[in-house]
This record gives C-alpha cells, sequence and structure tokens, in this order.
C-alpha cells in the first residue's frame, strides 16, 4: 500500500511577524490534522505601522516558522524579501498562499519566484478600483494571470477584483478571524478596567471607540455624536493616531465622562472592551479608501458588545442583522441609534448575542483555517 504523505502548505506573510498574526497559519496546522503540513515565512524583523517589530517566538505554535529578510520594510507596497525566499520557494510545496497584496513588490516577487508546478493563492483586502501606476499595475497583471486562485477578504473586495482581471481564476471570499478563546464576554474584566479608569461600575453605560485616531475611522462623527446625545453616556477612546491632540481637547470639556487610552496591547483588547457597552465604528468613505473589513468589529463581537457601524465598504457584510449600521455621513441616525442603545438594555442583550453567535458561526480561526483548507484541497483537486 501506498504511503500517504500530507499535503505540504507554504503561507507567506510579512504581518507574521506578529505572534498573533501568525494564528490562521497555527490554525491551519490544527485542522489540517495529518492531511496538511503548514510552514509559516514571516520576516525576522519589520517596521510596523506603531512600532519596529522583531520576529516573534509563539510557544506551542504547531506550524513550522521559518525566519527571513525583509528590506525596505518603511513601506508595505516597496518593500521585498531576502534572496532565501527563491530557495524557500522551490522547495517541494503542494500550494503557497500569499498574504500580501498582489500589486506589491513582495507579492510580484513571491508570483516571480515560485515554480510554476506549484499553485499559487493570493490573498486581498483591496475594495476601491484603483488605477495603479508602474510597476504596480504590471505586478497586479503577472499575479492575476500566474495565480490558481485567490482569496478576498470580504465581498466588496470580491466584487470590485472581479472586474480587474481576476474573474478567470477561482476565488474564496473567506474573513479575517478573531480569537474567540480571548475575546469572549468577561464581565469581571470590564469590572476591573473600569475601576482602573477611575470610574464606578454602576453609572451610565460606556459608548466605545476602538482602532486608529483618524477621520477616516469616523472619530469626528464619534465626538460630534456623543456632544449632542442627551441621553446619559461615558465614553472610553482605545487607540492612537495623531487626532488624539483634538481628541483630548475635546474629552478636556467632558471631564470626568471621558477616558483616553493608548498603547494597549493586542491581548489586553478584551479587557477594554468588556469595559464598554456599545462600540462605535462610524468609518468614513474617501476617495483613497473604505472600509475593508473592521477587526475591531468581530472582536467586539465576541465580547458580547453591541456595535453600532457606518455602511462604508465591508461593514454591512460583516455586521449583518447582529448589529445596527447607519449611513456615514447621518449624523442625526447615529444620534438615534446610539440613544436607543443607551436607553434599552434589552436591546443591546439582543444584539450582544447576535454578535457572540456570528463571530463563533463566521469568524472564529477554528472555521476561518478550515475554509482556507477546503479552498486549497478544491485547487488541488482541479
Amino acid at each position: 500500500m501506498a504511503v500517504r504523505h500530507p499535503h505540504r502548505l507554504l503561507t507567506i506573510a510579512h504581518s507574521y511577524c506578529v505572534a498573533l498574526n501568525r494564528r490562521l497559519a497555527h490554525e491551519m496546522a490544527r485542522a489540517g490534522g495529518e492531511e496538511w503540513e503548514v510552514t509559516a515565512l514571516a520576516p525576522r524583523f519589520f517596521h510596523g505601522d506603531l512600532r519596529p517589530i522583531l520576529l516573534e517566538p509563539q510557544p506551542g505554535e504547531l506550524c513550522r516558522l521559518v525566519p527571513i529578510d525583509a528590506h525596505l520594510s518603511r513601506s508595505p507596497q516597496l518593500f521585498f524579501y531576502g534572496l532565501s525566499l527563491r530557495a524557500v520557494l522551490r522547495e517541494r510545496w503542494d500550494l503557497v498562499h500569499c498574504w500580501e497584496e498582489p500589486y506589491v513588490v513582495a507579492g510580484g516577487q513571491v508570483a516571480w519566484w515560485c515554480p510554476p508546478r506549484i499553485p499559487l493563492v493570493f490573498f486581498t483586502a483591496q475594495n476601491i478600483a484603483k488605477r495603479y501606476p508602474p510597476p504596480f499595475s504590471a505586478i497586479e497583471r503577472m499575479c492575476a494571470a500566474r495565480c490558481a486562485g485567490w482569496l478576498p477578504c470580504g465581498e466588496a473586495v470580491a466584487q470590485t477584483q472581479l472586474g480587474r482581471g481576476w474573474s478567470a481564476k477561482p476565488y474564496r471570499v473567506i474573513p479575517l478571524g478573531v480569537d474567540v478563546e480571548l475575546f469572549r464576554p468577561d464581565p469581571q474584566a470590564g469590572r476591573a478596567a473600569r475601576a482602573r479608569l477611575g470610574w464606578k461600575d454602576e453609572g451610565p453605560p460606556v459608548a466605545g471607540f476602538l482602532g486608529r485616531f483618524v477621520e477616516d475611522k469616523g472619530l469626528g462623527v464619534a465626538m460630534r455624536v456623543l456632544e449632542t446625545t442627551t441621553s446619559p453616556w461615558r465614553a472610553l477612546f482605545v487607540g492612537g493616531g495623531p487626532r488624539e491632540p483634538a481628541l483630548r481637547q475635546w474629552a478636556a470639556r467632558h471631564g470626568d465622562r471621558v477616558r483616553i487610552v493608548g498603547g494597549v496591547p493586542h491581548d489586553r483588547v478584551p479587557d477594554h472592551l468588556n469595559a464598554m457597552d456599545v462600540l462605535l465604528a462610524p468609518s468614513q468613505t474617501t476617495v483613497r479608501w473604505r472600509e475593508q473589513f473592521g477587526r475591531m468589529l468581530v472582536e467586539a463581537f465576541a465580547c458580547g458588545v453591541p456595535v453600532i457601524a457606518s455602511d462604508s465598504g465591508e461593514i454591512p457584510y460583516v455586521v449583518a442583522d447582529a448589529g445596527v449600521i447607519v449611513g456615514e455621513r447621518d449624523e442625526p441616525g447615529w444620534r438615534r441609534a446610539l440613544a436607543e442603545l443607551l436607553e434599552s438594555p434589552a436591546r443591546r442583550a439582543e444584539f450582544a448575542a447576535r454578535g457572540r453567535d456570528r463571530a463563533h458561526a463566521l469568524y472564529s480561526w477554528p472555521v476561518v483555517a478550515r475554509r482556507h483548507l477546503e479552498f486549497f484541497a478544491e485547487l488541488l483537486a482541479a
């Protein structure tokens, strides 16, 4: 009897430099069992958005980890991997998964060096039909021609890319995942977080904002809506960014009602989510950006925090009926939606339950990992 060997999967991402971002690779290794052998390739060092990052170890990780040099890593569009990438790609792989956009230099590098016999699958989160200048336009055409399939992270992404030369290749919409063991309802952690902020547990409901302090994320909308909402509230802003000075100026006018917390490690974010009664996600579409997914939404769902969100980009698909969707610029609608949830514990509990169910059914990492492997298996069987 012939011995059946596991499929050998190589998954490549500069974001794998952060241990928590390798959860997909870890869960694919776990879900794959004896059918899949998973190797993750990650930079030894990368200049992150907020801080320089050395490759982070992760005890108990089930995937094999291969470190590699990355150059020009201050630019996500221009960075490229070291020459050792070519040697790694020439190993015996059954499929290569590239979690880099197929128009950036690193994505083109993987497509160029990946042997033609190996199926190559790209991830993309691009949900605006941009006209890229050379060489990025040529890189995208090459990647679309070379790949065996592609993975848009949302429906809006798929709709955008189908008109850009990708319609001839198989694809599967698979969202980003959330750790439902780390992100879970924890009233005790929420009470402790409020106490650290100098708030009593009793008091007005807490409206929260989680993410970058920039206009694209709707920071100004959040401030204006809270300013004009007559229902009692407290507000917790977790994140950082260039609009922080303006946010602190605004907060000073509201005294003890507002708290701003920055520098929160990802594994402490659940504590702050559990301190919230409602999450506000008023993302604003611009000429160059619209919400690609909204990780804060699924993290709030997993923690049982009801969500009010705008209709920017992918948000309506992510939220569906598990939260309240309001037009991006419909500030009267935002005030009504916020007042309803601030004043109705029953409605908050209803959306909290829907969000938890949605997080576990669609966005938990084991579910997301299995969907990746199912798609990869379909490509290998074709």
